[in-house]
């Protein structure tokens, strides 16, 4: 079965000793997107026929998570903006690009802005994560490896994987037979819970970037929010866009994942810059 849902071919680049698993659709200047905790390449899908005749459009899987390797370190801001970067290296897509992140994963994208600012075409934040007072654990990374050892050993991956992602996706329209491919597996589960331990110290390593790599001057910056009748969560987001000097926009109707509920309004965020 081909990695691709939407006529491209997939390729696998080797990142750091990883097998990456990577998407390439389209043409012309280039956007980059990166998913949420747990999810995979798929997930933006409804949004490639959207971009595609404008956009080279890359998407890629994170160690753990939809077919690539899994990780051999821990997660940080630093490390997967540079991930991002050597990716496009790897493509031979040197930039300037247009990076969106959806959820942690907007984590992600702001570390690539402020560390690799000539790359950097615009920003764009899918309901991206917002933490303002992170607490790192020292201990969550090891309770999380132990849990995935012992879920894994009793073989609950292959046998609730798929379940525990229709629960997540409202009305997937992800294939059934590649959410199986994806989630039985216990190299995602394994990667998923890895990458959720590292939360929290990845917010703190983001913090502290905005203090000592700035965004460029001038760049533009999305930050495309799903209120989905929260208050407090379209607060927290507006605050974040006034932090970031960002264009501040809401998906309404949308749940958390914009993408699959609102795939024109994502896709109006990239093309407009």
């Amino acid at each position: 079965m081909s990695g691709a849902l939407s006529g491209s071919a997939p390729r696998f680049l080797r990142v750091r000793g990883v097998p990456h698993h990577v998407v390439v659709d389209g043409s012309g200047p280039v956007c980059v997107l990166s998913a949420g905790l747990g999810m995979s390449w798929f997930d933006w899908e409804p949004v490639v026929p959207l971009l595609a005749p404008h956009r080279t459009v890359v998407r890629f899987d994170r160690p753990g998570h939809g077919l690539s390797g899994p990780p051999t370190g821990p997660a940080t801001a630093a490390g997967e903006a540079d991930r991002i970067a050597a990716l496009l290296d790897a493509l031979r897509l040197p930039g300037p690009v247009t990076v969106v992140g959806h959820s942690l994963a907007g984590f992600h994208a702001e570390a690539f802005a402020r560390l690799h600012p000539a790359r950097t075409a615009a920003l764009v934040l899918v309901d991206s994560s917002v933490e303002e007072r992170p607490r790192p654990s020292r201990t969550a990374p090891a309770l999380a490896h132990a849990l995935a050892a012992l879920l894994s050993a009793a073989g609950i991956p292959a046998a609730l994987g798929p379940a525990a992602r229709r629960l997540a996706v409202r009305h997937d329209p992800a294939p059934p037979a590649l959410v199986r491919r994806v989630y039985r597996t216990s190299r995602v589960l394994r990667g998923t819970l890895a990458e959720n331990a590292r939360y929290a110290a990845v917010a703190a390593e983001l913090l502290a970037l905005r203090e000592c790599a700035p965004l460029p001057p001038g760049l533009p910056v999305t930050v495309l929010a799903a209120p989905d009748g929260s208050a407090r969560w379209e607060r927290r987001q507006r605050a974040l866009a006034r932090r970031l000097g960002a264009r501040y926009e809401a998906a309404e109707p949308s749940g958390h994942l914009v993408m699959l509920d609102r795939p024109d309004a994502v896709a109006r965020a990239v093309l407009r810059v």
